[in-house]
């Protein structure tokens, strides 16, 4: 089976179309195609798949992976909270901003909460387990996430 790396992904070759897509299209993948279209929500799926693409990202440190974000456009990401066992880091501007509103809690931002775990299990060379707790689409201001060392 062929592999990828992060660095595979940076090789791009459009010379017409260029290097980027709209969001819209992310959208629809993530929330049409994996969401509606796999069991369960795709919840294991997507949270499978954001821990494989922290854990390939190319960082060594906290202030890397949030520039990082935000150079991908994930989001604009800042710690609003930290002591020995917890870390807390809003989300401005995610992918989900503008949305229709939803009380619905399971339409939370698994996958970017799971990218932020597997690049943090790497920095930290330990488990940590991420959790949002706050969401654009459920009303909040920004999606904030806890991170448990």
């Amino acid at each position: 089976m062929l592999s990828y790396s992060f660095d595979d992904m940076k090789k791009i070759n459009r010379n017409i179309l260029g290097d980027t897509v709209p969001l819209e299209l992310f959208r629809t993948i993530r929330l049409i195609g994996m969401s509606q279209g796999l069991p369960l929500g795709g919840k294991g799926t997507t949270v499978t798949i954001g821990r494989k693409i922290g854990a390939s990202l190319p960082v060594d440190s906290i202030a890397e992976l949030l520039q990082l974000f935000e150079t991908l456009k994930i989001g604009i990401p800042r710690i609003v909270y930290q002591d020995e066992r917890r870390i807390n880091i809003a989300v401005e501007d995610c992918f989900c901003k503008g949305l229709p509103s939803s009380e619905d809690e399971s339409l939370i931002c698994d996958l970017e909460g799971a990218i932020l775990e597997g690049a943090l299990c790497k920095i930290f060379n330990k488990k940590v387990t991420v959790k949002e707790i706050k969401c654009n689409v459920t009303g909040h201001e920004h999606c904030e996430y806890e991170v448990k060392l």
